[in-house]
């Protein structure tokens, strides 16, 4: 891009750039310097210098190279001013041949990425859930601190001191920079995974505030997912979880009413649904259960189930009740058993539904999770037992926290009233 393009147009191609190779350019920096603080300021200075430059010279061909190379080569004159002090002070650890900046690939896996180092030193399980997210967030993703805590809904400072407190664990407790042995890193991409999928999860239905959906949530974990796949092809959980992702995320755009609460499934316009996700997550689907199933991976067939009928009344509810039987067969889980209940409703009728649902109902979480009041409540609307399904509503209402669900289910109260 020539320089007389505009500094609208540079503007563009930098924040391009930020989205694409920010990772890249972190967990370059963190290889050479052993410190992530650091690594993180010279890839902010090489985004501030490509606003300066790239207007003067043009965007370069490689915008990704251009950036890790000016971040490590101001990461190489702050080491060089800082002299012997700072060998002294507590760094990442490396392995041998990664510190030397030639690691090859890795043997086993074949995986071998500094971005991939960076995601797992985010999510380490030295590091408690809240920081493993706010980490991941804010050194993979590029999210700033004020970006991140606005996601959570704390304050600035609390998230600040959440991620300064998260990258000086890392160093004092030495906590490597490196991909796991094969046989420790299933069990390190798994908490990788759920750190991923819970953002995700709170971008798709926000727990509380004005908006059922956070598009920057929900987009931030599907890129991270991406890359999670770009990174490792042929792992059947990650194939899954973006599948999952995907066929969740098609239909996003008619989730939410113009209104602001939120579409049920039923009542969604599925000419919308975003037919080329679809058969994107369709085909990852069948491709990770070719191994054995995972939890993804049958959450994702059931995703499919769902996004692949051509109208409500076509969805093949046995297949449904199935796959949720498989699923907690294995990975039993309140949830599992409040959607096993719903679709068994939908199969077999209102009445059995309830009876699939008594056991939660009468377990304590049913007096902190609204989806399970939620759920009884329309199963009873649909049973024909209108006073209680009202009693049922007003429990769900009193439970939520997302004033956007809270008016879709008041909704709901007021046409049984």
């Amino acid at each position: 891009m020539p320089p007389e393009s505009g500094s609208a147009a540079v503007a563009d191609a930098v924040t391009a750039a930020y989205r694409q190779e920010w990772p890249t350019v972190v967990a370059s920096v963190a290889r050479v310097t052993r410190d992530l603080d650091l690594a993180e300021d010279c890839a902010q200075e090489a985004f501030a210098s490509a606003l300066t430059r790239w207007s003067a010279t043009g965007v370069p061909d490689r915008p990704g190279a251009w950036l890790t190379t000016v971040a490590r080569n101001h990461a190489l004159d702050v080491l060089r001013r800082k002299g012997r002090a700072a060998r002294l002070l507590p760094l990442l650890v490396m392995d041998q041949s990664t510190a030397h900046g030639d690691p090859g690939d890795r043997a086993g896996t074949g995986v071998d990425d500094d971005r991939l180092r960076l995601i797992l030193t985010c999510c380490h399980p030295a590091l408690d859930r809240p920081a493993q997210v706010a980490l991941t967030l804010r050194l993979v993703c590029g999210l700033s601190t004020s970006e991140v805590a606005r996601a959570f809904l704390v304050p600035q400072p609390t998230m600040a001191a959440r991620i300064t407190r998260a990258k000086k664990k890392i160093a004092v407790a030495r906590i490597p920079f490196r991909i796991p042995d094969d046989d420790r890193l299933p069990e390190r991409l798994d908490a990788v995974l759920q750190v991923v999928y819970l953002v995700f999860t709170t971008g798709h239905a926000a727990p509380s505030g004005a908006s059922a959906v956070r598009d920057d949530l929900a987009d931030t974990a599907l890129r991270l997912a991406r890359l999670l796949h770009d990174l490792m092809p042929h792992d059947a959980r990650v194939a899954a979880m973006l599948a999952l992702m995907l066929l969740t995320s098609a239909r996003r755009g008619t989730r939410v009413a113009a209104t602001g609460e939120p579409v049920a499934l039923p009542e969604q316009d599925r000419s919308r649904w975003d037919r080329a996700m679809i058969a994107e997550g369709a085909t990852l689907v069948r491709r990770s259960l070719r191994s054995r199933p995972t939890r993804y991976g049958l959450e994702a067939a059931i995703a499919a189930v769902h996004a692949q009928a051509g109208e409500w009344e076509s969805t093949d509810w046995a297949e449904i009740v199935d796959l949720y039987d498989l699923l907690a067969q294995q990975w039993p889980s309140p949830v599992v058993g409040l959607n096993r209940a719903v679709a068994v409703g939908f199969r077999d009728g209102p009445e059995a539904g309830l009876q699939a649902l008594a056991p939660l109902i009468a377990d304590p979480i049913a007096q902190v999770y609204p989806y399970v009041a939620a759920a009884h409540a329309d199963l009873l609307r649909r049973a024909g037992r209108a006073e209680e399904a009202r009693q049922a509503y007003r429990t769900a209402i009193d439970l939520t926290e997302s004033a956007a669900e809270r008016a879709g289910l008041q909704r709901r109260l007021d046409a049984l009233t």
